[in-house]
């Protein structure tokens, strides 16, 4: 078996671009053992922490979630062919 590249998504809690990028290449050197030259970071955007699964990420904006209104959940298009009881 040879090596194969994985992409994935990683939430991280930093100050700007290049703290997120070295606490990405830190995560990822400790889990894996992966070297700074063989990771590969294709972008690094900005999210609303309501989006992230990550428990870091929850556990820091609690107290922000907690007062945040939840994120419109995307209706399915079946869903959106059934017409509305009227009442």
């Amino acid at each position: 078996m040879g090596k194969v590249r994985q992409q994935f998504t990683l939430d991280v809690i930093a100050a700007d671009t290049a703290d997120a990028e070295h606490r990405v290449y830190s995560i990822i050197g400790s889990r894996h053992k992966a070297k700074r030259r063989k990771i590969e970071i294709n972008s690094c955007d900005k999210i609303d922490p309501r989006e992230s699964r990550e428990a870091q990420v929850i556990d820091y904006f609690r107290e922000q979630l907690a007062t945040m209104e939840p994120l419109p959940t995307k209706e399915s298009p079946a869903q959106e062919a059934l017409p509305k009881e009227e009442e």
